[in-house]
């Protein structure tokens, strides 16, 4: 299938020239938005508007580059149109946390929709790097055109000339907008040791021994898994926990308000452990976790129940 044959309007060429960028255009909305079902809407956007636009495509660059122009100049007229998000409220009566943070509207992204791609050699971070939950969170605190810039460059891969192409700016401003993002982003997102390999024998032992632990209901067990920096978080909510006494206090007030342990079942989002949770064997929400060597160093609650049915998770066990 050509080009050619989808600008007579052959939908079959055209399906067979975009879908193998799926994916890939769905995980770049993703981290632009920070929620799954905007980067879904965004991406079929994209492929409408890239139908309808074929005629006009000059060639000039490669298809995959023209078609992340499309999705991230979607993703910026997305943010633009959220205007301001609503005030989040704390309804939790918890502890007080270590400190008060800027809201992130984020969820999870299951494993099973991740790319297989690799990114280009320009690229500053490694996939796997780049899909991860304190990633896609340091990028929703970036300003729309320094996030753009940031994902296109460092995540991506692409050329500076060709961000500046995407974005309708000088290369010279795609260079500033991406040294205020690095600084932005290095500041706010935790440095992390290697962590063990996917479903690696360390991964699989560390996993199993905090799912025992948190069904147990034995806060002292999990705390022990901890870095001693560990964060605890729960998008939209402002709140952050940070070390293990907070952590503690926190995990002991959850339990006695929910008055039974949750129970877990694995499943992977953001290239991370993380699993379905349930209480009365009912659908509870979401948990992530985010390893730095041998331990865990961040846990991201996500207190929607519906989310488990993206990730294939029933909603009673």
């Amino acid at each position: 299938m050509s080009i050619e044959q989808a600008k007579t309007g052959d939908e079959r060429a055209f399906a067979a020239l975009v879908d193998p960028h799926r994916r890939e255009l769905q995980l770049h909305c993703y981290r632009m938005l920070g929620s799954l079902q905007d980067a879904e809407d965004v991406v079929q956007e994209t492929l409408l508007a890239a139908w309808r636009g074929l005629g006009g495509f000059e060639e000039r660059s490669s298809l995959r580059a023209w078609l992340y122009r499309i999705a991230t100049n979607r993703c910026l007229n997305a943010l633009r149109e959220r205007g301001r998000r609503p005030a989040v409220e704390d309804t939790l009566n918890a502890p007080p946390p270590t400190r008060y943070v800027e809201p992130s509207w984020l969820e999870p992204y299951p494993d099973v929709m991740l790319p297989d791609f690799a990114p280009g050699p320009e690229a500053r971070y490694e996939q796997r790097e780049a899909t991860q939950l304190a990633f896609v969170a340091g990028l929703q605190q970036l300003p729309e055109r320094q996030r753009a810039a940031l994902v296109l460059r460092d995540a991506l891969g692409f050329r500076t000339e060709e961000v500046a192409s995407m974005l309708d700016v000088t290369p010279q401003s795609v260079k500033g907008a991406l040294q205020r993002a690095r600084a932005t982003l290095d500041a706010r997102v935790p440095a992390l040791e290697r962590a063990p390999l996917p479903d690696s024998p360390a991964e699989r032992q560390l996993v199993g021994q905090f799912s025992d632990a948190v069904e147990a209901g034995d806060t002292e067990r999990v705390v022990a898994l901890l870095t001693d920096e560990a964060r605890l978080t729960m998008p939209p909510l402002p709140l952050e926990y940070i070390g293990h006494e907070p952590i503690a206090a926190f995990l002991d007030y959850r339990a006695l308000v929910r008055g039974a342990p949750l129970e877990l079942r694995p499943t992977r989002a953001n290239g991370q452990p993380a699993f379905g949770c349930y209480l009365h064997s009912r659908a509870w929400g979401m948990l992530a976790l985010t390893l730095s060597g041998e331990q865990i160093a961040e846990l991201t609650f996500f207190f929607d129940p519906s989310l488990l049915g993206r990730f294939g998770l029933p909603r009673r066990i």
